[in-house]
């Protein structure tokens, strides 16, 4: 019974103390890049094409915030995947394209790190009900976009 509490209360600890190293935010992977954050986004664009997949769209929020005279540091958002991939999701729940297709976030804090941030594959699938037979594309677009954001972030 005693190993039994230990183990218990080790696990909690684990599990607290991942989630305060990960930044963990719901369904949210953030990742610290050793770039800044305009390589970052050449590198995660670059990575994006690498693999195949579409560009529908790059958001550049620092730059509408200064349109309308305002700042913002470095926030870039990159919209891509492909329809190969999607699709299959959203014929089991047709929710998920809210959440579709593949977004990251390559962003700078106040003290000028440069993070990339991009959802959790995983957890979307929770959240829409996505089902067994859709499992296995949930697994290889969370190993893309591992892979990616490795190759975006890392020297």
């Amino acid at each position: 019974m005693r190993l039994f509490t230990l183990i218990g209360i080790f696990a909690l600890v684990a599990t607290c103390f991942w989630e305060t190293q990960a930044m963990a935010t719901d369904g949210l992977i953030t990742i610290k890049s050793s770039f800044g954050p305009q390589d970052t986004m050449t590198r995660l664009e670059t990575e994006v094409k690498a693999k195949g997949l579409t560009v529908f769209a790059h958001v550049d929020h620092a730059a509408g915030a200064a349109a309308v005279g305002l700042n913002l540091r470095p926030t870039d958002l990159l919209i891509f995947g492909n329809a190969k991939g999607g699709t299959p999701l959203m014929q089991q729940a047709q929710t998920i394209g809210i959440d579709l297709p593949l977004k990251a976030l390559v962003w700078q804090d106040e003290q000028g790190t440069t993070w990339l941030s991009y959802n959790d594959q995983a957890y979307l699938a929770g959240r829409h009900g996505v089902g067994e037979p859709a499992r296995t594309a949930i697994g290889a677009m969370t190993a893309a976009l591992h892979a990616i954001a490795t190759k975006a972030t890392e020297r």
